[in-house]
């Protein structure tokens, strides 16, 4: 078959690569030099996977019918499906995603008068958005997939998925299961066909779930930090209970990232009209847990706070409202001087805070080092670190 993915993300990178195996795949973008990039076997993004897929391809080693272009046309012109793995950011104006870009990729798919193509959303809507869509511009040959996907562990969690969720149930959306289960490598996955707006529902309430693990430990952490105990004797005794488990436990300054941010909030304001407290209460944790954390870091009193690393956990690139970049924001209020080291920048500044990529002099003008995540990197300077890794993961 023929597969346009609109977006080069992590989503749509990743299902590109993944279903580039089996069938001609063709990854749509709005920047010539990732079209290229693609094209070229090169990845634009930071993911083990994706990567080792590349250079062996580019080695011959392995098959990969893929390409980049910047014309939607050439991307969609007898295509079997349309993947949209657009950005979708969260407008705190609106209370809802800006859908924009996913809208746009549709009136293209519509211009192409093609009824041979069917439309897969995968960038993340709002509950009840393809039933709009569809009565809107009266078509119904489209759906959505929620994805499941860990940054830097994109490609790896799409061939190795924990389900795959289909929200239709017509011959097409049958075929586009088919098509992500022979291309995945764990040969029992679970396929569950359900309606669009329960698709849309379980992909809001699964990260909400995610924030709320989060969140819990986080204020664990919190709670065990005000009252001098041991974090991690707690959260070792409490998930040992098989019920709760010794995974996605470990603390952090609060959750960021494409996803839990902005799908939290979505699903906040889906719940308008139905009763709860537990939602509001996950989105308010994380202001609380970067407020606490920055108020932690001051009662050192440092001159300069140094920032290692804005991404949210290792082995990925993104930064994307990583929750580091609330708390600097929060020092820097407080009269403290912030620099950061981020490699990934070329610029030497970064919304009004200097970078400084020299990690010796880094570490020689940092008071105090804020590390989400540890690295090896810091060794030898852990003394002045202030992290609340725990376990070295996640």
């Amino acid at each position: 078959m023929k597969i346009a993915v609109a977006g080069a993300g992590y989503v749509g990178l990743s299902l590109a690569t993944l279903l580039a195996q089996n069938n001609e795949v063709v990854a749509l973008e709005i920047h010539q030099d990732k079209a290229d990039k693609v094209s070229n076997f090169i990845s634009p993004i930071q993911d083990e996977y994706i990567e080792k897929y590349f250079e062996e391809a580019k080695m011959g080693k392995r098959k990969l019918n893929l390409r980049g272009t910047i014309d939607y046309k050439d991307a969609m012109e007898g295509a079997d499906y349309v993947i949209i793995a657009t950005p979708t950011n969260y407008d705190d104006e609106t209370n809802t995603f800006d859908t924009s870009a996913v809208e746009d990729i549709i009136k293209k798919v519509i211009r192409m008068k093609d009824d041979n193509i069917t439309i897969v959303i995968k960038s993340t809507i709002p509950v009840g958005y393809v039933e709009s869509i569809r009565e809107k511009y009266s078509i119904n040959n489209i759906f959505f997939s929620p994805e499941f996907l860990r940054e830097g562990k994109a490609l790896y969690d799409n061939l190795y998925p924990s389900r795959i969720i289909i929200g239709d149930n017509t011959e097409q959306a049958k075929g586009f299961a088919k098509l992500l289960e022979k291309a995945s490598l764990n040969k029992d996955v679970p396929v569950l066909f359900m309606q669009p707006t329960e698709a849309e529902a379980v992909k809001l309430f699964a990260n909400t779930y995610l924030a709320l693990r989060v969140a819990y430990f986080n204020e664990l952490d919190t709670y065990a930090q005000v009252k001098d105990l041991n974090t991690k004797a707690i959260i070792e005794g409490v998930c040992l209970d098989p019920r709760i488990g010794m995974h996605y436990n470990n603390p952090s300054f609060g959750y960021g990232g494409y996803c839990l941010p902005k799908d939290t909030k979505q699903l906040l304001a889906n719940y308008q009209g139905v009763p709860q407290d537990l939602v509001r209460a996950i989105v308010h944790a994380n202001k609380t847990r970067k407020e606490f954390i920055a108020k932690d870091v001051y009662k050192h009193k440092p001159q300069t706070v140094g920032v290692y690393r804005l991404t949210m956990k290792s082995g990925s690139d993104n930064f994307r409202s990583s929750a580091i970049q609330d708390v600097i924001k929060q020092l820097r209020g407080e009269g403290i001087e912030v620099i950061i080291y981020e490699p990934t920048l070329k610029e030497k500044n970064f919304n009004g805070f200097e970078v400084e990529n020299d990690f010796d002099k880094f570490t020689e003008r940092s008071d105090i080092i804020l590390a989400n995540r540890l690295e090896d990197q810091l060794r030898d300077v852990a003394d002045v670190v202030y992290t609340r890794d725990l376990f070295s993961r996640d």
